[in-house]
């Protein structure tokens, strides 16, 4: 029987999120003893612990079949993978950031810099596409110290909310790139793999659109039930019920997570009341 290798970060914060996905797709895996290659239980996977700067070049070599990575990850290494889909967590930026009390105005103060990062690529093609001459020092770790003991005027990191530029006594001032975990795959996966891939993305898709989406019942009058059908979609169209009492009804429908209190005020302007929102565990398109 064949197997997917899924190659996943050892530790930190994609790997509890990795792992947390595969929970909510029901697949149940389980450390061993401090072992960096793990099968699933009740799934045709196997787990492979890795460094996440490693993973692209596992999957290029077919080590592993995918791999969960930061897209940031991807694009640096430039391996030759397919990306199979973004998974919606784990999102975060790439950005410089110089000391705090230094004058900012523009990316062209960055000309004849030196600057500190572990993404040499990514930051090299940024500079290039403005023209700026700036010296890159490339990093494996521990980037943020670089402007206060001399061995850089800036850095270019990795950046979520920021509180780590703030405690290093630095600012954020441009965006490279936005990022957030993705799916990659090797080009060669056989047909026996791509066959279990599909239900594991299917899975994985059916979790995601949970995520995105509230599930929503309300009563309204009978009169303002077209109003409520135009600010409620759905899927297809709300379900609407009659109620008991004449002249009422209940509307149950589905709202994107992004929409979420927008529609509220609207549905409430429209007279809808005792408006119960309730979260979806799995959303099958």
């Amino acid at each position: 029987m064949s197997i997917l290798k899924i190659a996943i970060q050892k530790s930190g914060r994609l790997s509890e999120s990795s792992r947390k996905l595969f929970e909510e797709c029901g697949i149940k895996i389980t450390n061993g003893s401090g072992s960096l290659k793990v099968i699933a239980g009740n799934f045709p996977v196997e787990i492979l612990l890795l460094r996440d700067d490693d993973i692209p070049q596992y999957v290029e070599q077919q080590v592993a079949d995918i791999g969960i990575v930061g897209e940031n990850t991807v694009c640096e290494k430039k391996k030759d993978v397919d990306l199979l889909d973004q998974l919606g967590f784990a999102g975060c930026r790439l950005s410089l950031a110089i000391p705090k009390d230094e004058a900012y105005t523009g990316p062209e103060f960055f000309m004849n810099k030196k600057v500190a990062t572990s993404y040499p690529v990514l930051l090299g093609e940024y500079f290039a596409s403005g023209n700026i001459n700036a010296e890159i020092e490339e990093l494996s770790g521990s980037v943020e110290i670089a402007p206060g003991i001399g061995l850089a005027d800036a850095i270019c990191d990795i950046v979520s909310s920021g509180s780590t530029l703030i405690t290093n006594g630095l600012r954020e001032v441009e965006t490279i790139m936005k990022s957030q975990a993705v799916m990659i795959a090797n080009r060669n996966i056989s047909g026996d793999k791509k066959k279990i891939l599909e239900k594991l993305l299917f899975r994985m898709r059916a979790v995601r659109n949970a995520r995105e989406n509230k599930y929503i019942l309300l009563n309204a009058p009978e009169v303002a039930v077209k109003d409520i059908c135009r600010i409620l979609p759905g899927m297809k169209s709300p379900t609407i019920l009659p109620l008991a009492e004449k002249g009422w009804c209940s509307l149950h429908s589905v709202v994107k997570e992004d929409e979420f209190w927008e529609r509220i005020d609207q549905l409430r302007e429209a007279g809808a009341e005792g408006i119960l929102v309730i979260p979806i565990e799995k959303m099958i398109l």
